[in-house]
């Protein structure tokens, strides 16, 4: 039987440098195997301890029950906060909840209907995209990341990956990946906040490029706003919204981090998720055409289809679940704590991985198998419930989990109607984690004319 491509583990035992080397060239096989088994497993280092977790009731107990006891961890955030800044993936507290309050109210469940056409135009364009490459053997995560990108750009600025600065930061960001490492040494070391950070050149340049054309489109952006004549897209929501506490709205430069984080997380993260779905799709080519009749009902910009993508949906949770785009997610606790009767001193690290608790043995039926039709199951669902956080959970779950879940099965239907997808010998990916999850030489897959 076919099994979905997994990164070897390392050996249970490994000294702080070699891990801290493993860890530097990809997170997911510098993890023993021993993760996908256990509830919680502790970790020891002269500078920090980090437990990771994954007994669902700890899980809920950190994201669900408790967020303010364990905020996010700012070594995490020192490897990207040249190019996020301030925004709010790397806040806490009353900081990061006045965020929330100016930026869920773009993305509530009304926001997505209005932002559909959008989403529709970017596929449209994608599928054309792919037209010109049929019959040839495409790198598809570099199309996904245009496609991705587009939509971006498309809802939140109301202009397509075409316009000069909206390419501009597009090309940009293809540096920046090439040149962010995961690890920064203040993940690894409690530097003292007066310390310079020891960020990359290149890094630190090909943030402050795509940070001042962020810039550029945001003060241009601002301009309409006081013109009156800002279309009605996510960003104008955004900077038009006024805290309902303080009744401040964003400035320049805080609107800037957030784009920051929105192009970040909405482009790198659904460009992951599609380019394995494409590849999943060419690995098991029945659920392909499955996916391909279901397409048909694509024939108008009409956000009531989405409803009848039930096999897209599932399919591309599925993908989710075995390639999360954010494997791990950093906590850090701020008291005394109890956990399967070890005592947790405050400032530990307490790490929360999908990519083990999707894979867990003891929670999913044969975690390692690609099963789109678990979701309609017993086991599925309860697992959907309790070991499933592509998106995180609770207060701080990611504020466009709604929006990725409506362009992930559309992108992915849209482009199946059209075009097969098909393995190119010799080429099966293998997937490794830097920003997102990603494959460690491209995914390569053969686009045919349907």
């Amino acid at each position: 039987m076919t099994r979905p491509p997994k990164p070897p583990s390392r050996p249970d035992r490994v000294s702080l440098w070699r891990y801290a080397r493993l860890f530097r060239q990809d997170i997911l096989s510098a993890q023993p195997a021993r993760l996908y088994r256990a509830w919680m497993a502790e970790f020891r280092t002269p500078f920090f301890r980090s437990y990771v977790m994954n007994q669902p009731d700890l899980v809920a107990t950190v994201l669900r029950d408790r967020p303010d006891d364990f905020p996010k961890s700012a070594r995490v955030g020192e490897g990207l906060r040249p190019l996020l800044g301030n925004s709010v993936f790397l806040t806490n507290g009353d900081t990061w909840k006045r965020q929330r309050r100016i930026i869920d109210p773009a993305f509530e469940g009304g926001r997505l209907r209005e932002t559909f056409p959008a989403m529709w135009e970017a596929a449209e364009a994608a599928s054309d995209r792919l037209e010109a490459l049929t019959g040839q053997e495409v790198e598809i995560e570099a199309e996904t990341s245009h496609a991705a990108a587009d939509v971006i750009f498309r809802t939140l600025f109301s202009i397509p990956i075409e316009d000069d600065v909206a390419r501009a930061v597009f090309d940009e960001f293809k540096t920046y990946q090439r040149s962010q490492p995961i690890l920064n040494l203040a993940a690894l070391l409690p530097l003292p906040r007066w310390m310079p950070r020891l960020h990359r050149r290149d890094t630190r340049a090909s943030a402050a490029r795509i940070r001042a054309l962020i810039g550029q489109l945001t003060e241009m952006r601002m301009a309409r706003i006081e013109a009156g004549t800002a279309p009605d897209d996510l960003a104008t929501k955004i900077m038009t919204t006024a805290d309902p506490i303080t009744g401040d709205r964003f400035s320049t430069r805080e609107m800037i981090d957030q784009v920051a984080i929105f192009f970040l997380a909405g482009h790198e993260t659904s460009a992951s998720a599609l380019a394995w779905a494409l590849y999943l799709m060419a690995l098991y080519p029945a659920w392909q055409d499955r996916l391909a009749a279901e397409a048909q009902v694509l024939e108008s910009c009409d956000f009531a289809v989405m409803s009848k993508l039930r096999l897209s949906r599932d399919v591309f949770r599925e993908t989710l679940r075995l390639y999360p785009p954010v494997p791990m997610m950093v906590r850090e606790t701020t008291c005394p704590e109890r956990f399967r009767d070890r005592d947790v001193r405050p400032g530990a690290q307490v790490v929360l991985s999908p990519w083990h608790l999707h894979r867990h043995e003891r929670l999913w039926d044969d975690p390692d198998a690609f099963d789109p039709g678990r979701w309609q199951t017993e086991n599925g669902q309860a697992c959907a419930r309790n070991a499933f956080v592509p998106f995180s959970a609770g207060a701080r779950v990611c504020p466009g989990a709604g929006f990725a879940m409506i362009e992930g099965p559309l992108l992915l239907s849209r482009l199946l109607r059209d075009f097969r997808v098909e393995r190119v010998a010799g080429r099966d990916p293998v997937p490794v984690a830097h920003l997102t999850v990603r494959s460690d030489r491209g995914i390569w897959l053969r686009i045919v004319r349907r």
